[in-house]
C-alpha cells in the first residue's frame, strides 16, 4: 500500500467531516415552538377565507336573530259601501281601520331562542374550523421542519459521496481500487443526488402548503425550519378522557345543536296555540263627513283541522334532536378510544426517537468512525464504510421523523382536547422529559 494515496484517502474524509459539521447557511432556523405555532395562527385567524366565511355566517346568524319581531306590522284597512243614498248616509259608507296581531302565548320569544341558538351554533362552527385549520397548521409546520431535516442530511451525504467519489477515483488511478467499486459509489452519488432534488420538491411543496394555509402569496419566501427538541410524555388517564369530553370543539357543535333543537321543538309546540289579532274600524259618511258608527274586534285563529299537522311537525322536530343526541352519543364513545390511540402513538414516535438519540445514532456514528479510520489506513473494506454511512443517514431520518410525528400526534391531542395550543399539554400531567435517575451500585462487606 502506497503511503500516499492513504494520507490522502484520510485527508479528504477530515474535510469531509468539517464540511458536514459547517452549516449551509448563516441564518440560524426557526425551531418550531408552541409560541411560533401560537403567533401564525394570529395570522390564519385574519387571512384565511374559510374563517372568513365562518365569521360572516355568525354574523348572519346574530343578524337573523335581532330580525326576529315581538309585534308584527299593523294592518291598514279602507273601504267603502255601495247602498242606497239615505242607508249610507245613516250608517256610513267610507270605512277605514287597523288590526293588529298580540304577541301572545310566547311565539316570538321561542322563534328568538331558536335563532339564538342557531347563532351560538354558528360560533362553535367556527371555533371548530378555526382549531382544525390550527392543527392542520401546526402540522404543515412540522412536515416543512421535517423535510427540511431531511434536505439537510441529503447534501451532507451527498458532499461526503462527492469526496469519497474524488478519493475513489485517484486511488483507482494508481491501481489501489477495482474499477467496481468506483462505478458502484458513482450509482450511489448519481442516485443520491436525484432523491435530494425529490427532497427539495418535496420542501418546496411544504411551504406552498405553509402559504396556501396562511393565504400568502405562494412564491413567499419561508426561514429555515428545525423541528423543537424531544417533547415531554403524555399519559393515558381518566382526567384526559373529561378534558377531551368538556372541551372537544366537534362535541360543543353537538351540543349547541341539540340546544336548537330543543328551541325548534318549543317553537313547533307553540305554534299550536292560536294567533290573536286586535282591530278597530269606524264608518264616516263621505257626502257631509260626519262620523257614525266605530267597531272593535278580537279575532284568533281555531287550530281544529290542522292539529295533526302541528303534531307532525313537534314530532318532525324531536326526531331531530334526537339524531343528534345519537350522533353525540357515537361520538363521545369514539372519542375515548381515539385520545388513547394517539397517546400510544405519542408514547411509541417519543420512544423511538430516544432510542435513535440515544443509542442508534451514537453506536452508527462510532461505526463510521471506525470504518474511516480502517478504509484511510488500508484494514477496512469500502462496503463496511458504506454501510456504516447508511446506518448513521438513516439512524438521523428516523430520529427526525419520530420527533415530527410526535408533535403531528401532539396536535391532534390538542384538537381532541380543545386546548389552546401545545404549551397548554401541562394542564393534562405531562410529567417533565427528565433522564431516569441511575441505581447506585452497591457495596457489600
Amino acid at each position: 500500500m502506497k503511503p500516499l494515496p492513504i494520507c490522502l484517502s484520510f485527508f479528504v474524509i477530515c474535510l469531509n467531516s468539517v464540511a458536514a459539521e459547517s452549516p449551509t447557511t448563516n441564518a440560524p432556523p426557526v425551531v418550531v415552538t408552541p409560541e411560533y405555532v401560537n403567533q401564525l395562527s394570529e395570522e390564519l385567524l385574519r387571512t384565511h377565507p374559510a374563517l372568513g366565511a365562518a365569521r360572516a355566517r355568525v354574523a348572519a346568524a346574530q343578524a337573523a336573530t335581532e330580525a326576529v319581531r315581538t309585534w308584527d306590522d299593523p294592518m291598514l284597512r279602507l273601504g267603502g259601501m255601495f247602498a242606497e243614498k239615505e242607508m249610507r248616509a245613516e250608517d256610513g259608507d267610507l270605512l277605514y281601520g287597523v288590526e293588529q296581531k298580540l304577541p301572545l302565548f310566547g311565539k316570538p320569544r321561542s322563534e328568538r331562542r331558536v335563532m339564538e341558538a342557531e347563532a351560538a351554533r354558528e360560533l362553535a362552527v367556527s371555533n371548530y374550523q378555526f382549531q382544525q385549520l390550527r392543527r392542520d397548521l401546526a402540522q404543515a409546520l412540522f412536515t416543512a421542519a421535517l423535510a427540511e431535516r431531511t434536505v439537510e442530511v441529503g447534501e451532507e451525504d451527498l458532499s461526503w459521496l462527492d469526496l469519497m467519489v474524488a478519493s475513489l477515483d485517484a486511488r483507482y488511478r494508481v491501481g489501489e481500487v477495482s474499477q467496481v467499486w468506483l462505478l458502484r459509489l458513482q450509482n450511489d452519488r448519481a442516485k443520491r443526488s436525484d432523491q435530494l432534488t425529490t427532497d427539495l420538491r418535496q420542501l418546496e411543496h411544504g411551504r406552498f402548503t405553509l402559504n396556501r394555509l396562511l393565504n400568502r402569496d405562494p412564491s413567499t419566501r419561508w426561514p429555515r425550519l428545525a423541528l423543537p427538541p424531544l417533547a415531554k410524555p403524555v399519559v393515558y388517564s381518566e382526567r384526559l378522557v373529561q378534558l377531551s369530553r368538556s372541551g372537544e370543539p366537534r362535541l360543543k357543535v353537538f351540543d349547541r345543536e341539540l340546544a336548537q333543537g330543543a328551541a325548534a321543538v318549543e317553537a313547533a309546540r307553540r305554534r299550536r296555540w292560536p294567533d290573536v289579532v286586535v282591530g278597530a274600524e269606524s264608518r264616516n259618511f263621505s257626502g257631509t263627513g260626519d262620523w257614525r258608527q266605530a267597531e272593535v274586534m278580537l279575532g284568533f285563529s281555531v287550530p281544529l283541522g290542522n292539529r295533526a299537522k302541528y303534531r307532525a311537525e313537534v314530532n318532525r322536530e324531536q326526531a331531530k334532536r334526537q339524531v343528534v343526541e345519537l350522533q353525540r352519543a357515537d361520538y363521545d364513545l369514539g372519542l375515548r378510544e381515539e385520545v388513547h390511540l394517539l397517546t400510544v402513538k405519542i408514547d411509541a414516535a417519543r420512544r423511538e426517537a430516544m432510542l435513535y438519540r440515544d443509542q442508534i445514532i451514537p453506536r452508527s456514528e462510532l461505526a463510521l468512525a471506525s470504518a474511516q479510520t480502517a478504509w484511510a489506513a488500508g484494514r477496512g473494506m469500502l462496503l463496511d464504510l458504506l454501510e456504516a454511512r447508511r446506518m448513521l443517514l438513516e439512524a438521523r431520518l428516523m430520529h427526525a421523523r419520530a420527533l415530527a410525528e410526535q408533535y403531528q400526534m401532539l396536535s391532534e391531542l390538542v384538537l381532541c382536547c380543545g386546548l389552546a395550543d401545545l404549551e397548554a399539554l401541562e394542564m393534562i400531567g405531562a410529567q417533565p422529559d427528565l433522564p431516569e435517575a441511575t441505581p447506585k451500585p452497591s457495596h457489600e462487606n
